[in-house]
């Protein structure tokens, strides 16, 4: 163990144990000889580690259950760090055409992937446009949108969060202002109302996760993550939705496959 406080007093606290303890877990510190994860030491012996009593050993292990990087099981001596492969999201399968394109993209990816998912509704409301959303949809100053916030859930580990905004009047009365999921994905609600996603432009950008964002995560602390902006625009050029997605470096790969149209493709395309 390196034995390094992360403050000038030389004592360790359940955050900077927490951090650190998080850092040797992503470097594979504990894996056993045939490179499978093994266990961290019972909480006493990383007590005696770090300085700490056992109970605020339990405290810093709690904080790493809830990040999904260990489990704890009745019997054992230690909590047992858990695989994790990051959730591979492909923005472009937005727009796919296949049988099951009715479900949103993060659905599809979780069922590709064959892993366990689910996405928790945390608020649908509606509120004035702040001044970037305003811009990116072309509203009018203290025009409102209708607000719909999840965070997306994979294999128990809170993956992502994702939040979309719609001008108010286009969604009030509907569905998509349902406080719950819409099983055939909330974009084909836009397509009945006359706005079919037909484009989106991406920004991506590198930050750390904010507060409200690890309230929503489980994270004990910020993380480097992405920021991805996506304006969606209907067959009319209009912006109609803004969906933003926090993806934490370690939970998240983001993968665009670009492809070069061919003369054949431009003349389907017309």
């Amino acid at each position: 163990m390196t034995n390094s406080p992360r403050y000038a007093d030389g004592h360790w606290t359940v955050e900077s144990a927490t951090a650190d303890l998080q850092n040797r877990i992503v470097e594979r510190q504990f894996q056993r000889s045939d490179g499978s994860q093994g266990q961290l030491p019972p909480a006493g012996t990383l007590g005696e580690q770090y300085g700490l009593s056992r109970q605020a050993m339990n405290r810093v292990i709690e904080r790493l259950k809830a990040e999904g990087l260990v489990e704890t099981r009745a019997g054992a001596r230690g909590a047992t760090v858990r695989e994790w492969s990051p959730l591979i999201f492909l923005p472009q399968q937005e727009f796919d055409s296949t049988p099951i394109c009715d479900a949103d993209i993060y659905t599809r990816l979780v069922r590709a992937a064959a892993r366990k998912g689910e996405s928790r509704i945390d608020e649908v409301t509606a509120m004035p446009a702040d001044t970037r959303i305003q811009e990116k949809l072309g509203l009018r100053p203290g025009e409102h949108v209708a607000v719909r916030r999840r965070t997306n859930i994979v294999d128990g580990v809170p993956a992502l969060t994702d939040d979309s905004f719609v001008p108010l009047r286009i969604v009030d009365g509907t569905e998509w202002m349902l406080p719950q999921s819409v099983e055939r994905g909330t974009n084909k609600v836009l397509a009945e109302l006359g706005h079919e996603l037909v484009l989106a432009i991406d920004e991506l950008r590198p930050q750390m996760t904010r507060d409200a964002e690890n309230r929503r995560l489980a994270l004990s602390s910020s993380m480097p993550a992405i920021e991805l902006i996506s304006t969606g625009f209907d067959r009319a050029d209009r912006p109609v939705q803004v969906t933003v997605l926090t993806l934490p470096s370690r939970r998240n790969t983001v993968v665009y496959e670009r492809r070069r149209l061919t003369e054949n493709d431009g003349e389907t395309q017309k």
